[in-house]
């Protein structure tokens, strides 16, 4: 009868090193998702428009996320959200651009951050939504 001592013994050693492998791979998202929205944060703070501070989030989530697959915009999109709703105190301020993740418009923060917004521009932008906000 063959002995397979020295086999179970690796394919254990390989189960667990698989095992602790994953959760550095999650932990190396959680490190990507509050990277790209501190850079996301950061950026509308300092008067960037949505666009060049998407891309430079959304680069930064996809590079360093640590994953066999590309992460895609709408969970990237997900990610920031999550981080900002979880540490508010770490992004002051970022609330007002998080609806600029989803279609939102732009310019609709800065006018709600003043007080002042219009209710004919509101309905106009809603009903044209671009569904090709995400394109790869």
């Amino acid at each position: 009868m063959p002995r397979f001592g020295p086999q179970l013994a690796i394919a254990t050693i390989a189960l667990i090193g698989a095992l602790i492998g994953g959760n550095q791979a999650v932990q190396a998202g959680n490190d990507s998702e509050d990277k790209g929205a501190k850079i996301y944060c950061f950026m509308r703070s300092s008067g960037n428009d949505h666009s060049v501070s998407w891309n430079a989030a959304y680069a930064v989530i996809k590079r360093q996320g640590g994953q066999l697959f590309k992460t895609s915009p709408e969970h990237a999109s997900v990610m920031i959200t999550e981080a900002v709703v979880q540490d508010p105190g770490n992004f002051p301020d970022c609330g007002r651009f998080l609806g600029d993740l989803y279609g939102g418009s732009p310019n609709k923060a800065s006018t709600t951050s003043l007080g002042t917004s219009t209710n004919s521009t509101t309905n106009s932008e809603s009903s044209s939504v671009n569904d090709e906000r995400y394109s790869y």
